[in-house]
């Protein structure tokens, strides 16, 4: 009996034993910055985002525009550019539009590609950011909670997000893993996530 509980006990501190604290660290909502670049201007009239697809990291590159921001993910090259909408970039393959975005005012713009991923049930903080965003989403369904109300996004499916400044909640609201793109527009002066409460 002694060595049972002396066998017992190592296995508990090796950590093979799951606690609750384990499984609630699985189900963590992971964000990535996938891309980023400071820029002194928006191109003018309402914004979209076109989101498409290269066949070589090169070939992305030599296409991008002055407000594109280029990323690697989900085993394909992808070309994120803000504009107006029905532009088209020389080789690439259009996957998706999404906006007119909220406009945001500063003196220097961050556009920046995030990518959102967690199992059903994963969510972030309450937050804001001093700008807009917009998601595309791959796999699964995110929702945005924000004292509006909530929008949920499916596989295949993009949305305009909220204005700076807004308190929200992302999470994954499926019943598969979620796997999306987010892509900002934010005042690059001030700090890019805020801890925020809802009112």
């Amino acid at each position: 009996m002694k060595r049972f509980l002396i066998g017992m006990i190592a296995i508990l501190a090796s950590g093979l034993w799951l606690s609750p604290s384990t499984a609630i660290a699985q189900q963590k909502f992971v964000v990535k910055s996938l891309a980023e670049k400071k820029v002194a201007e928006l191109p003018a009239g309402p914004l979209f985002w076109r989101i498409e697809n290269f066949a070589a990291l090169a070939q992305a590159q030599a296409a991008a525009g002055p407000w594109a921001l280029v990323a690697e993910t989900a085993g394909k090259v992808w070309v994120f550019t803000l504009g107006p909408a029905g532009g088209s970039s020389a080789g690439g393959t259009k996957v998706a539009e999404v906006g007119p975005i909220p406009r945001v005012v500063a003196t220097e713009y961050l556009l920046r590609i995030n990518e959102g991923s967690g199992p059903p049930g994963s969510i972030t903080p309450a937050h804001t950011h001093p700008g807009s965003e917009a998601f595309y989403v791959l796999t699964g369904e995110t929702s945005s909670h924000t004292p509006h109300g909530v929008k949920r996004v499916g596989a295949g499916q993009t949305e305009t997000g909220h204005g700076a400044n807004t308190p929200m909640q992302v999470s994954s609201s499926g019943s598969t893993d979620l796997h999306s793109l987010v892509m900002f527009v934010v005042d690059a002066t001030k700090p890019f996530s805020s801890p925020a409460k809802f009112p």
